[in-house]
């Protein structure tokens, strides 16, 4: 009997951007597979193509070259099995929490009385309750981003596609954000792709941190890390990958990109 096929499949993806001279490569030759339930973590300088693979994964963007699929099927646009969440987190501000929750499941054609089982448990599950008549503008943005966090699980991804969401926040409600994300995905078990910046936050979330390039971005290792999770990076063992990390990078960044 075969294993079940991955939840994600990125095989030989390139990404060119504009012709001539000026064309940009984004990515090359790019191959990553991700398993159901799994949470992957990926780092790398500014422009080394991180937003551009998730994308593709969303379906915003298509590969030049090479193939990206997920649950089996090659990815030709959207769908509801993906669910993006972004650093600035795109809440609707005319709605409120509630509101905000249930727009997916509205757009699905989700039952009333179903809809409001469901956001009765992500506003349980995430710390909502006693917010959910609130506008986005009466929110702190650590509760901007729960919100954005309820609504992205409402509709029942099989997987999370994340683009620096917790980089705008101030690192104490980052922290609290990284913790209640990790208690979520253990309770939800989703896959994740996520992307960051901070070596760090990785380390701390990811069951592997993916190191890419700089431009043409290519994957230029992998770190596996199968301890339990919440996880203390002051370890020997994580301070030591994170030291691996942030020397690979160095080295990456004295490089340069290439055109």
């Amino acid at each position: 009997m075969s294993p079940p096929e991955r939840a994600v499949e990125i095989r030989n993806v390139s990404k060119l951007f504009g012709a001539g001279t000026t064309k940009v490569i984004a990515l090359h030759d790019v191959s990553l597979s991700i398993d159901h339930n799994e949470f992957v973590c990926i780092v790398g300088p500014s422009g080394c193509g991180k937003t551009t693979l998730l994308n593709m994964l969303a379906g915003f963007e298509f590969p030049s070259a090479g193939k990206v699929r997920a649950f089996g099927r090659e990815v030709a646009g959207p769908g509801t099995e993906r669910t993006m969440m972004f650093q600035d987190y795109a809440l609707f501000p005319w709605l409120t929490v509630t509101g905000n929750i249930e727009y997916g499941l509205k757009r699905k054609g989700t039952p009333k009385a179903q809809r409001g089982e469901i956001v009765r448990h992500y506003v349980e599950l995430i710390d909502l309750k006693g917010f959910e008549r609130k506008y986005p503008h009466q929110l702190s943005g650590g509760m901007r981003q729960r919100v954005a966090l309820a609504r992205g699980l409402a509709v029942n991804p099989a997987m999370l596609l994340m683009d620096e969401p917790f980089a705008a926040l101030d690192s104490f409600t980052r922290e609290r954000m990284q913790d209640e994300l990790v208690q979520v995905w253990q309770s939800e078990r989703k896959a994740v792709l996520f992307i960051t910046h901070s070596i760090d936050e990785a380390v701390k979330l990811g069951d592997r941190v993916v190191v890419m390039s700089p431009r043409p971005g290519r994957i230029t290792s992998i770190f596996e890390l199968d301890d339990d999770r919440p996880r203390n990076i002051l370890t020997q063992e994580h301070v030591r990958v994170i030291e691996q990390v942030r020397n690979l990078l160095h080295q990456a960044s004295r490089r340069g990109p290439v055109n």
